[in-house]
């Protein structure tokens, strides 16, 4: 029992701000072609709408091909097989890029192996996201899926928010593909939100006052080391950026021999017997200890606890299911989707919570560095790939249309 219980004169409250929410679609321009390497632009250019693009999707319909263009029974998708169709994806306001995927097939792997639950995995297999088995969204060579752009924008994911009077864009670029993929139809279904005369009236006031609309989240860049040298001691220096976009996650991960191969599982990463590692922020070091693993015996416990530990630091999850609090509420509780034994097998991955940072970094520029060692030299046609998450910070105006990126 709470004080919660002797609140008897309590009064309902009944949030009538939102009159209508449904879905509205969205097409290419009537010349696009769905081909290899084509730029495909999906415009919004109603600019009178309030939309929520963070709940939208995209509405896939194709075929798999065999060589003399008949369809492939018997062909099928990898995990997530339906982004690696693409080698961008971006999403703009008023002409302005504010959010970008390059290689959205590998970049979207990687964080769904660490974000979703077991739950989110079942509901995503409409997306063709299925860590465990091959998903089932192809029947006699005919496939279509619905994919979330919050699965592979970090912009739909963070905010939450509605878009209000600025004309938008989703352009994505299909990448050369072999088997061949036809595409047929692609759509951006997306929620229109209609909202009461009060509210109206408030976004109105706010709006006539040209004040400008802060967008917080945090972007996903990829970066890659297309051949890593057959050795057992390594540094890459991965960049240099500005204490605004400082990192506040390292996701690392090998791959051997699957890039553009039609016999390797490109949504399956290698541990090529890593041993340790460490990320350098200028001459800050994370994480502080070796973390000496040894795949071939099984001990990679403390790499493992790194990656379940992802949810409660980036998504502020609980460890433990707890009870039900004074309001009612329940919290949302850590959940990896990869056992330990399926970590070892499917996704054998480095998670490094670089969040917590001194001072001294937010001063200047920042050198990103990783220093990694394995038992063993690299194998050959080894790549390696490093996704940043980081903070991003922009202002859009409804009245003026002017996006400033801070």
């Amino acid at each position: 029992m709470s004080f919660n219980n002797l609140k008897v004169n309590d009064s309902i409250y009944v949030d009538n701000s939102i009159t209508n929410y449904e879905f509205h679609t969205y097409q290419p321009y009537a010349a696009t072609t769905f081909n290899n390497n084509d730029e495909i632009r999906i415009p919004i250019q109603s600019q009178n709408i309030f939309t929520l693009p963070s709940d939208s999707y995209i509405f896939i319909e194709g075929r798999l091909l065999k060589d003399d263009d008949t369809v492939s029974p018997s062909l099928t998708f990898v995990n997530n097989g339906l982004a690696f169709l693409f080698d961008e994806i971006r999403y703009e306001l008023a002409g302005t890029v504010i959010d970008r995927n390059r290689n959205p097939g590998i970049t979207s792997t990687l964080k769904s192996y660490v974000s979703f639950t077991n739950n989110q995995m079942d509901r995503l297999q409409n997306a063709g996201i299925s860590h465990l088995e091959h998903p089932k969204i192809v029947n006699d060579g005919y496939f279509n899926a619905c994919i979330p752009l919050s699965h592979l924008l970090g912009v739909m994911e963070d905010y939450q928010k509605v878009i209000l009077n600025v004309r938008q864009e989703l352009v994505l670029i299909r990448r050369t593909d072999k088997p061949k993929i036809q595409i047929n139809k692609i759509l951006w279904k997306v929620p229109h939100v209609m909202v009461s005369d009060v509210q109206k009236l408030k976004f109105l006031e706010y709006t006539d006052k040209s004040n400008n609309i802060q967008v917080a989240f945090r972007s996903w860049e990829l970066q890659e080391l297309p051949l890593v040298q057959q050795t057992t001691q390594h540094t890459w220096a991965i960049k240099t950026t500005s204490y605004v976009e400082t990192p506040r996650f390292i996701i690392f991960g090998f791959q051997t021999d699957r890039k553009n191969s039609l016999n390797r599982d490109m949504s399956l990463f290698d541990d090529c017997e890593l041993t340790n590692i460490k990320l350098y922020l200028n001459s800050n070091v994370f994480p502080y200890d070796n973390i000496n693993i040894d795949f071939k015996k099984n001990q990679y416990a403390i790499l493992y606890e790194m990656y379940s530990q992802f949810q409660k630091a980036y998504y502020y999850k609980k460890e433990v299911e707890p009870c039900l609090s004074p309001i009612n509420k329940k919290v949302i509780k850590v959940e990896p989707c990869l056992s330990p034994i399926n970590f070892k097998q499917i996704a054998p991955i480095a998670v490094i919570d670089c969040s917590h940072q001194s001072e001294v970094i937010k001063n200047g520029a920042v050198d990103i560095r990783l220093e990694f060692e394995t038992s063993t030299n690299i194998p050959g046609k080894t790549s390696a790939y490093c996704l940043i998450l980081h903070d991003r910070l922009l202002t859009y105006n409804p009245l003026t249309s002017i996006v400033k990126i801070v």
